[in-house]
């Protein structure tokens, strides 16, 4: 493994079509009737009073619909997950460059370290043994079950790029050599943070954006659904479980 190099990539948009990985797990709980009616209470409850911060931090730091929800359910709700084929063979171009590869997401993190254990399955079929990282939105975990607060502030935006300088620092990765890819303007941030920014099927304004600080920017559109083995599963769970 390169010890100063790492490709960051995001999730939602960039290496997973939408929907969001979070949208799939509410509507997958709200159709096997999994949250509790007082959540929606609780949930509209913290939507004022994060309401004064704007619609971001509503978006993506109220998690009470997860109140009393037990983790290892959640995850079991998703028996496989789709992945654009080509940022697969690009997470697998930076793997035989002895990258380290670090999954960056706003996500809840058990469902970030799901596609990090199935992309980790991918590779190894590809002839790849490789460990990914992931940084992403932590919610504190009281015996197995979600409280719905916050352990620490939702990973979007700006917080994103403090979080990889962060990682990198305490890495000794080089900044000027790493990668990143990211697919919207909320982005921007951890794309500058880096010696090489990627823009992947960005809007107009990250492909403005990327035209000016001479990006590379990619079109990914084929699809591959990977189910992850029994195994990775078990140990998404035994994470959770040392939380």
């Amino acid at each position: 493994m390169n010890t100063t190099v790492a490709a960051f990539f995001d999730l939602d948009g960039t290496l997973l079509p939408e929907p969001s990985l979070e949208r799939r797990l509410f509507s997958s709980l709200r159709k096997s009737r999994a949250i509790p009616h007082a959540n929606y209470l609780f949930w509209a409850m913290e939507s004022l009073r994060l309401l004064p911060s704007g619609l971001l931090a509503v978006q993506h730091g109220n998690k009470r619909y997860l109140s009393g929800l037990n983790v290892d359910f959640a995850v079991h709700l998703f028996d496989s997950l789709t992945f654009f084929e080509e940022g697969i063979a690009r997470v697998a171009w930076h793997a035989r460059q002895a990258h380290q590869i670090v999954l960056v997401s706003g996500t809840l993190e058990p469902l970030a370290q799901l596609a990090a254990v199935a992309l980790e399955c991918e590779l190894e079929a590809r002839g790849l043994q490789v460990h990914l990282l992931a940084l992403a939105t932590e919610l504190e975990v009281v015996r197995g079950h979600w409280t719905g607060r916050l352990a620490h502030p939702a990973l979007y935006g700006p917080a994103k790029a403090h979080a990889v300088v962060e990682r990198a620092l305490s890495r000794r990765w080089s900044l000027p050599e790493c990668h990143a890819y990211g697919d919207s303007i909320l982005d921007a941030a951890l794309l500058s943070a880096v010696g090489h920014g990627h823009a992947v099927n960005p809007a107009s304004e990250l492909a403005a954006i990327a035209n000016r600080e001479d990006w590379p920017i990619w079109h990914w559109r084929l699809e591959k659904r990977i189910a992850p083995r029994a195994n990775c599963v078990s140990e998404i769970q035994s994470l959770e479980r040392q939380a």
